[in-house]
This record gives C-alpha cells, sequence and structure tokens, in this order.
C-alpha cells in the first residue's frame, strides 16, 4: 500500500460520511410527515413503540438521530420514561439495515443480473436521476428524493473507493497482525466502541469495517468482537445529548448504553462458549461484506429476544445509575436537541402553542367573570395566566427563530410561519385579560355599579367574545376552517354591538342614569373586548390563508368585510340575530 493508496482511502472515507450523512438528512427531511405520525403514535405499549424506532430509524437510518430525538422528547415531557425503552429497542434493530445496504459491494459472479446488482453497474444510474431530479424538478419533494439519490451514490462511490484503497493491504504483514491483535474480544470491543464513539454513527463505522473485507484478512473472529464494540460506541451521541437535561432524559439515554452494555456481555462470552463446545471453525474464516451485515443483525436480533421481556428491569437500572434528585426539576417545555429533527420539533412547537393559546383564552373568560363578581385570589389567577403565556411566547418565538435556521420541508416552513403569527395574537389577548381584571377591580374598589340594562348589554357582547375566542381556538387546535370561516363575521357584529354600547351608554349619560366615571371603565371594557376580537380576527385569517398556500392576512379581511363572500353575509346574518340587544 503507497502514498497514492492512502490518499484514496482518504478520499473515499471523506466521500463515505459525506454520502451517508447527506442521505440522512435529506431521508429525514422528506420523511416529515412519517415522523409526525411517530411522535403522534406515542404509546406506553414497549412492543408498539419498539415498532415506531425501528420504523423511524430506517427511515432516517441512524440510530443516534432517533435516541437523541427520544432525549428530547423525555427532557420536554412529551414522552415518558417507559416509552422511551420500546423505542429505544428498535432504533436498535433498525440501524442494521445500512449494513445490508452496503453489503452489496461484495457481491461476487459473472451473471448479468448479479452484475446488475454491484453498486459499480446501478450506482452511476441512481447518481443521474438525483442530479436530474435536483437540477430540473420544482417540486420540493422531488429535489428531497434528488438529495437521497445523490447522497446514496455519493455513499457507494466512497464505499467502493475504500474498498479498492484497501485492497492491497492484504499484502502487507503489519496490517494482518494488527488485525490478530483486534481478535482479543476485550480488545475489539474497545476498538469497536471507540471508533464508533469518534464518528458517531454505528452504521459508517459498520461500513468501514465492510471495507476492510476486501483485504482478506478481516476474520469473524476479529469482526465479532469489533461489531459489539460499535454497537456501544453508538451509544455517546444520546449521552452527549443527556448532559444538562433532567433526570428522566439521562435516564432514558443510560437506558440505551445499557441495552448495549449488557447485550455485549451476555452474547460476547456466549459466542465463544458455543464455538467451543461445537468447535467450530467460523472464526477463522475470512468475513464479507455480507456476512458483517449478517453478525449485525444477529446480534440485535438476539439481545432483543433476550432483553425485551425485561424492559421494566432496564428502566429501574437506570434509576439506580441515575438516582432521584433533591431539587425540584423544571421540564423544558422546548428541548433544543429536537432542532436536528425540524418536522418533529415543529410538531412540538405545536403542541406548546396550542397549551399556550388554551392558556390565554382561559385567562381572557376568567376576567370577565370577575366584572360580575370581583375575588382578590380569582384577579391574582388570571395575572398568574398572563405570564404564564408571556413565557410561552418567549420560548416559542426564540425557538422557531432557530428552528428557521434549519432546512425545512415546504410544509414545516409554513407552519412555523403561522405558529409565529398566531403566538403573537393569543399574548396579546391575554395582554387584554389583565386589563379588563384592572377594569374589574376598579369596579369593586370604588362601588361602582352599572344600571340593570347597561349589566344586559354588557353581557350580551361578553357572550359574543367568548364564542369568537372558542372558534378562532378551535380553527387554530384541529386546523378547523368551518369554524375560522365563522369568526370574522362574528367579529364584525361584535365591533356592531362595542359601538351600539357606547351609543347606550351616552344615551343613559344624558338621562342621568349614568356617571361619567362609569362610563370611562365602560370604554375601557369595551375596547378591550373589541381588541381580543380583531385578535381572533387575525387568528382565523390566518389559519384559513395557510389552508390557501397564501400569506397575506390584510388583503383576505380586506375582501371579506367587502362582502365578496355570500357565506360570510350568511354568518354575520345569523350572528347579528343571535347576539341581537333588547333595547
Amino acid at each position: 500500500m503507497n502514498l497514492f493508496d492512502v490518499l484514496s482511502l482518504m478520499g473515499g472515507l471523506a466521500l463515505f460520511l459525506f454520502g451517508m450523512n447527506l442521505m440522512g438528512s435529506a431521508l429525514e427531511k422528506r420523511a416529515g410527515n412519517q415522523l409526525k405520525t411517530f411522535l403522534a403514535n406515542i404509546t406506553s405499549n414497549p412492543f408498539k413503540g419498539f415498532l415506531l424506532g425501528l420504523g423511524v430509524t430506517v427511515v432516517i437510518q441512524s440510530s443516534s438521530a432517533t435516541t437523541v430525538m427520544v432525549v428530547g422528547f423525555v427532557n420536554s415531557g412529551v414522552m415518558t420514561l417507559r416509552q422511551a425503552v420500546g423505542v429505544i429497542m428498535g432504533a436498535n434493530l433498525g440501524t442494521s439495515m445500512t449494513s445490508w445496504i452496503l453489503s452489496l459491494t461484495g457481491i461476487q459472479g459473472d451473471n448479468f443480473f448479479i452484475q446488475l446488482l454491484k453498486p459499480a453497474s446501478f450506482v452511476p444510474i441512481v447518481a443521474m436521476i438525483g442530479v436530474v431530479l435536483y437540477m430540473f424538478q420544482k417540486s420540493a419533494k422531488r429535489r428531497d428524493t434528488g438529495v437521497i439519490l445523490m447522497g446514496f451514490a455519493i455513499l457507494m462511490f466512497g464505499m467502493e473507493a475504500m474498498s479498492g484503497a484497501v485492497s492491497g493491504l492484504k499484502d502487507v504483514p503489519e496490517f494482518t497482525r494488527i488485525l490478530v491483535l483486534f481478535s482479543n474480544p476485550v480488545l475489539g470491543v474497545i476498538v469497536g466502541t471507540v471508533f464508533t464513539a469518534i464518528i458517531q454513527s454505528s452504521s459508517a463505522s459498520v461500513g468501514i469495517l465492510q471495507a476492510l473485507t476486501a483485504t482478506g484478512s478481516v476474520t469473524y473472529a476479529t469482526a465479532v468482537p469489533i461489531i459489539m464494540g460499535q454497537n456501544i460506541g453508538t451509544c455517546v451521541s444520546a449521552l452527549i445529548s443527556s448532559i444538562g437535561a433532567s433526570k428522566n432524559a439521562k435516564r432514558a439515554a443510560v437506558i440505551h448504553l445499557s441495552f448495549n452494555v449488557i447485550a455485549t456481555l451476555v452474547l460476547l462470552p456466549l459466542y465463544y462458549l458455543v464455538s467451543w463446545l461445537l468447535q467450530d471453525p467460523l472464526g477463522d474464516k475470512i468475513a464479507s461484506p455480507v456476512g458483517v451485515a449478517i453478525v449485525h443483525t444477529v446480534f440485535k436480533l438476539i439481545a432483543l429476544l433476550i432483553l425485551m421481556p425485561f424492559t421494566k428491569q432496564l428502566e429501574k437500572l437506570s434509576c439506580v445509575i441515575v438516582p432521584d434528585s433533591k431539587k425540584n426539576e423544571e421540564t423544558q417545555l422546548l428541548d433544543e436537541r429536537l432542532l436536528a429533527t425540524p418536522s418533529v420539533a415543529i410538531v412540538r412547537c405545536r403542541e406548546v402553542a396550542v397549551s399556550m393559546a388554551k392558556t390565554a383564552v382561559r385567562s381572557i373568560k376568567e376576567a370577565t367573570a370577575l366584572l360580575g363578581n370581583y375575588n382578590e385570589k380569582a384577579a391574582m389567577h388570571v395575572r398568574e395566566l398572563e405570564d404564564e403565556v408571556d413565557v410561552y411566547e418567549d420560548k416559542l418565538s426564540s425557538y422557531l427563530v432557530k428552528l428557521s435556521a434549519h432546512d425545512m420541508s415546504e410544509s414545516d416552513s409554513a407552519e412555523a410561519n403561522k405558529l409565529l403569527h398566531v403566538i403573537g395574537d393569543f399574548e396579546r389577548i391575554s395582554d387584554h385579560a389583565i386589563n379588563v381584571v384592572n377594569s374589574a377591580e376598579e369596579i369593586h374598589d370604588k362601588k361602582l355599579e352599572f344600571s340593570g340594562q347597561a349589566k344586559k348589554e354588557l353581557t350580551v357582547l361578553i357572550d359574543a367574545v367568548l364564542e369568537i375566542l372558542d372558534l378562532a381556538l378551535a380553527s387554530f387546535e384541529r386546523d378547523d376552517l368551518d369554524s375560522a370561516v365563522m369568526v370574522e363575521p362574528l367579529e364584525q357584529v361584535v365591533d356592531y354591538l362595542r359601538d351600539v354600547l357606547k351609543k347606550q351608554h351616552i344615551r343613559r349619560l344624558r338621562k342621568q342614569e349614568c356617571t361619567i366615571e362609569l362610563g370611562f371603565v365602560l370604554t375601557d371594557i369595551l375596547t378591550n373586548l373589541e381588541r381580543v376580537s380583531d385578535h381572533c380576527s387575525n387568528i382565523a385569517a390566518c389559519i384559513l390563508e395557510i389552508a390557501r398556500d397564501e400569506m397575506d392576512v390584510h388583503e383576505y379581511l380586506r375582501n371579506v368585510k367587502g362582502g365578496e363572500m355570500k357565506e360570510y353575509n350568511d354568518y354575520f346574518d345569523y350572528f347579528k340575530v343571535k347576539y341581537a340587544l333588547d333595547m
């Protein structure tokens, strides 16, 4: 092996690692909907969790990415520790798919169909298709598919380059002696663990081992302990990501590590015991890429059969290794570990935004209740709700800005845009709740009282505002377009009611049935309730425009108010009758 072979090896390794990273990132982006489905189907059933972890890892081709995702879910409170166990087990098996893809480099034979299966035959075609899709297609999904194909092609070209570069090592006695050292079980496990921990990908580590089989010097006695070590090394990513996380997130990472360490401690001695009892000469046989893939997969399958019945025990072991701390831990609403998977992070953002929306709506409902029955404790609770909404808005805004810096699909980008618009309106709704509380407090402290007619009129307006809040919340929470369409007509009715209540107050003032001081308070209340309905209008308009792949909310509202939609007029007439004032 000369200098040029070393350079070829370095180039092949660079292409291999880059191709794997490129393909994995593109697969993750292209599979956004599948990842969302995964998040929606998190379950306490270990077997179903196993299938979910398996499916996601097969899709994104990285058990490290899946387990880091799991750590993020646990740290955010989305997933319990028990739910995490099954998903982690599925991720362990799912990563073996890559080794089977890479084993194609070891196919031998002169048959035409066998020749077609060789990477040198079909990879150039795959690369060309990927380039065409990426350069000449406008659809984002097709371009992502093109990147996946190009990543796969680069990966396979790198694999072929590595195999060709190291093939000359079979004639180097020093290299053979080094490999013999790795046949020592302890040393082999350590080498596999350390190397995989450095590159943080068991798939890449196994692929490099498969490339080394081209030397004809890698025996199964060397490959088996290295493969087992590789499965331990892949846990490093999750362990690193758990630094600074909650104790349950740390426990999820520990479960991942424990699973592979226990499997190695059990299966490695068992492998040598069975080989000794059967006098099996397999250890001395030369390994092939397909053989490495088989060993890799069989190890994971046997480990699952042994440890899956002990999921509760693994959970308890993690609690022993990471004991409860005396201080209380605050669950993070939004975990930055999820930013690596934007399609999942955006789902989490939506969940948090819905919680924020519900809190904001609750604050205004409790605030309006205080107008007729003021209570200091209840007023304090509304202020606490408003503080909570402020925290939500601050964390969501910062998180969405960070998320926007990542490569997202068109649908995820549209969702992020919608959330940024909507959370601002919900935050302002909670601000108006505080203003209403202040008005209620002023009425109570100054012992003011509205007339019976004023109370009835104000009740009608409040009922209309509470309904528009429910419609706006439903349209956002469930993407309910039917509810969204009803918001703007009701907002116009609220505007009409506000104007009528102001005129009625002036009429009573002239008749000396009301005071100027009450008039100031009433004006503040009417202004805040009307602005709440305005924000509901903004929310619903945003939902409708996103559904139409547009984002000109103001243009939409101008068209609606211009009477260009018959549906609007029908709803306006309906709500005007429903909230008619008895004058």
